[in-house]
């Protein structure tokens, strides 16, 4: 093994994986942290990678060479080729310098491998209250139940032929929430239902794709989301809605659990907060 777990596990404050994001605290674990280092080296996705559901090739990856791993933090670079390329340094530690000193290395890496983008991602505890960044969040399906909302919210096939043409503008609309993305799978076939509010026969909000994959531990894990509502129907209770319909739907297809990432303070946290989600912690990255 690369990674000593007694120095890994101190420095652990949120639980957030490189090339992977969140994961549930129970899969936070030193085989978790291996695993990323040799898929680093096959380019491969990991079989409880989120973003293997959209197929092609992993395109972040672990610097396995310049991995700073000590008894007081432990630095873990990454680097993504699309666009002009991102070189991350996730920043595990307790110490005031960690940041610093991955600033540093994000700094060197960007310019060794010639990516125009150098970032730092610091993990912090739920108990920080970080007042920016992003907030990670879970849904736990096994405490309470979810359900089924009344409102006008169907899979998008199940609406009628002219209410399921107006998705494409909307789709378009939101295209800086990947609901254009979102679309192109969906005219592929290549991901699972997506759940649709429609008013006045338009469509005018969305939350998919819906899929239950196996995570680290083989247990069941609601997939993230891309979530979006119209700016001019906003405040009517849309986007509740159409959050209720997702997690009726993922808990009655089995789903243990889902894990969300929310700007703090931003609509979507809001939400999250008020229907009594678990803060897991935070993420804050700035610039190196």
């Amino acid at each position: 093994m690369f990674f000593r777990w007694d120095w890994l596990r101190t420095v652990l404050t949120a639980p957030i994986v490189p090339t992977l994001g969140p994961v549930h605290p129970d899969a936070l674990t030193v085989d978790v942290f291996e695993d990323i280092l040799r898929a680093s080296v096959t380019g491969d996705f990991l079989p409880y990678d989120k973003d293997r559901r959209w197929g092609g090739a992993k395109d972040e990856a672990v610097l396995r060479g310049d991995v700073v791993h000590q008894p007081e933090h432990t630095l873990i670079p990454t680097l993504a080729r699309r666009g002009r390329g991102t070189l991350k340094v996730f920043a595990y530690g307790h110490l005031g310098n960690v940041v610093d000193e991955a600033a540093e290395l994000a700094a060197k890496l960007a310019a060794v491998h010639d990516v125009v983008n150098a970032r730092v991602v610091r993990p912090l505890g739920p108990e920080t209250g970080s007042p920016r960044g992003t907030r990670i969040q879970l849904q736990d399906f096994t405490t309470r139940a979810c359900p089924d909302p009344d409102g006008p919210v169907l899979p998008v096939t199940d609406w009628p032929a002219t209410v399921q043409e107006t998705f494409a503008p909307f789709a378009e609309a939101m295209a800086g929430d990947g609901l254009a993305f979102l679309h192109t799978r969906m005219q592929a076939g290549g991901c699972g239902p997506v759940l649709a509010a429609a008013v006045e026969d338009r469509i005018v909000g969305a939350i998919g794709p819906m899929e239950v994959r196996p995570d680290a531990m083989g247990r069941p894990q609601l997939m993230p989301q891309y979530f979006a509502v119209l700016p001019e129907v906003r405040g009517q209770g849309l986007g509740r809605l159409l959050w209720r319909a997702a997690m009726h739907w993922g808990q009655s297809h089995g789903a243990s659990y889902q894990l969300l990432q929310t700007e703090v303070d931003g609509p979507s946290d809001r939400l999250c907060q008020a229907e009594g989600l678990i803060s897991l912690g935070f993420s804050h990255t700035t610039r190196a």
